[in-house]
């Protein structure tokens, strides 16, 4: 008969611990859920509304909270703020107020929980299911999954909730409980509970499950509360890893404004009755009491720390300054971060990604205008001198060129909407161009080598139609340097600027062959300047493919 109790007691022990293990699944997938829809309604317009938004200071703090508060993870949109920084779409400056208001927004989930909007979790489930089952076009599928990871989110809290009832009766859980009391473990307990989850919103509604169970109150979640804000930086910690300077910095400015919010309110509340004020707000809710002091936490440090976000951002810029080994380490990528495939990162992902890639084409293209430039001014001196550079720089461009295309291949799984895919099709484009425009330098410096070793001087007519189409092929390349500013009027130039590239090519051949005809011999210079002429004409083809990939972009 005691068996059977006990092997009873085992088995409800084990529901119980399925039971909470199932919730917290559904908690989490429902969080995603939001963010991936999220992610997938809103596509490259989060490029666009962030540079638009987050100039000015305020509407950058409201931006932040409204976007967290819709995917429910300040991890997953300082992560994204990393790497926005780190791909050139955000300044510093812009990250911080973003960081602020994205402590703020990850706390409405525990007022939602609080005011027990998850009885209407079974129809916010079922409006997202229709969404996705019974409408064709995409947008519905997308606002469905938001809908309804909802509801999922709401239905785990509450099979978290039911089934850590058991949990009461255990006299080690109540010890585990009562240490959280000492600030430091409670501190050290949140920041390691939320590392692993990687969500401070999950802990907080698991706090907030406890506390509906009657298992923790506030005085005992406060200081796990303070942590979970220091925990949630990991990601971001995480996601900086083999960033630049600037994406490492907005890491640490998120760290910062949370342990100084941790620092005073740990103050606060050892020194003053600021629990007990807490508490008295709602006495009969202790899942409002976390949820409001979560809330009052993030506010209240984003008002003290509001003013000094400019002197945020320096004093990272002092912790970590500028190195001379950034500017001058050979073939890097500057732009471009290893893509994290995991659901929770890849809010704005594919923006980040496009953006990162943009930039890396433009520095490309910027080396590839100074090796045109530079070969042609080599072969005007008659000097291989320059060779050595140019090769150099070739070697970078061929770098830049495999790495972007790996990246885009990369990119390429990513779950991607048509304009996306468009786009990442156009920039592997762009990429492949701008190599053989830096194969087509290389090939008219190397014209320097024949030219040293036979002595040979091109006529003074000659030299000044090279220096024209120096001229003009520099004009051309500094026309599609900024991919971003090509727009239909630019293109028009782009366009033109390459037919009048044709027609000096086929005028320089006919003033070759005049030339031909008048001094009635014909050497190997001859040869050097016909082949020059046709790189030079196949330069303007590639730019003018250059320019109409980026005026094809959606």
């Amino acid at each position: 008969m005691r068996f059977a109790r006990g092997k009873t007691v085992r088995n409800m022990v084990l529901t119980q611990l399925l039971g909470l293990f199932g919730g917290l699944a559904l908690f989490l997938y429902g969080m995603q859920m939001m963010g991936a829809g999220l992610e997938a309604a809103a596509g490259n317009r989060l490029k666009r509304i962030l540079e638009r938004l987050t100039a000015n200071r305020f509407l950058g703090v409201l931006v932040g909270a409204g976007f967290t508060a819709v995917i429910q993870s300040s991890s997953a949109t300082t992560v994204m703020v990393v790497g926005f920084v780190n791909s050139g779409m955000m300044t510093l400056q812009s990250a911080v107020w973003l960081i602020m208001g994205a402590n703020i927004g990850t706390t409405i989930t525990g007022q939602l929980i609080a005011l027990d909007v998850g009885v209407l979790a079974p129809i916010f489930a079922f409006i997202g299911v229709l969404l996705i089952v019974f409408f064709k076009r995409p947008a519905a599928h997308h606002y469905g999954q938001i809908i309804a990871g909802l509801g999922i989110l709401f239905i785990g809290m509450t099979m978290m909730s039911d089934s850590m009832a058991f949990l009461k009766e255990s006299e080690f859980f109540a010890y585990l409980l009562t240490t959280f009391r000492n600030p430091f473990i409670g501190i050290l307990a949140g920041v390691l509970f939320t590392a692993v989850i990687q969500s401070s919103s999950a802990c907080v509604g698991i706090l907030q499950a406890l506390s509906l169970g009657g298992l923790i109150g506030l005085p005992g979640a406060v200081y796990v509360l303070f942590g979970q804000n220091i925990g949630a930086c990991v990601a971001a910690v995480l996601a900086s890893v083999n960033t630049g300077r600037n994406a490492k910095r907005a890491t640490l400015i998120h760290i910062l404004f949370n342990v100084i919010g941790t620092v005073v309110f740990t103050v606060l509340c050892m020194t003053t009755p600021l629990v007990s004020l807490v508490e008295s707000f709602t006495p009969e809710n202790p899942a409002a009491q976390i949820a409001n002091m979560h809330t009052l936490f993030n506010v209240a440090t984003t008002l003290l720390l509001f003013p000094f976000g400019t002197a945020l951002a320096k004093v990272a810029e002092r912790i970590l300054p500028d190195r001379a080994a950034d500017e001058t380490e050979k073939q890097h990528l500057l732009y471009l971060q290893p893509l994290d495939f995991s659901r929770e990162h890849q809010i704005g992902l594919s923006a980040i990604a496009l953006n990162g890639v943009r930039k890396e084409l433009e520095r490309m293209a910027d080396m590839t205008r100074q090796n045109v430039t530079r070969s042609f001014t080599a072969v005007l001196e008659g000097s291989s001198k320059r060779l050595a550079d140019v090769n150099e720089r070739e070697e970078y461009i061929d770098y830049l060129n495999k790495e972007i295309s790996h990246y885009i291949s990369d990119v390429i799984a990513i779950e991607a909407n048509e304009a996306d895919s468009t786009r990442i099709g156009l920039l592997f484009k762009i990429a492949g161009n701008l190599e053989r425009i830096g194969d087509h330098a290389v090939n008219i410096c190397e014209y320097t080598k024949l030219m040293e070793e036979n002595q040979m001087r091109f006529s003074d007519e000659t030299q000044e139609e090279i220096r024209e189409m120096r001229r003009v092929s520099d004009y051309a390349l500094a026309l599609i340097c900024r991919l971003e500013e090509i727009d239909n009027s630019r293109f028009a130039k782009v366009a033109a600027v390459e037919q009048q590239i044709d027609d000096m090519a086929e005028l320089y051949r006919n003033n070759q062959m005049h030339r031909l005809r008048k001094d009635g011999c014909f050497d190997q210079t001859c040869v050097i300047y016909s082949e020059m002429l046709t790189d030079f004409e196949r330069i303007g083809d590639h730019i003018l493919n250059i320019g109409e990939a980026v005026a094809g972009m959606p």
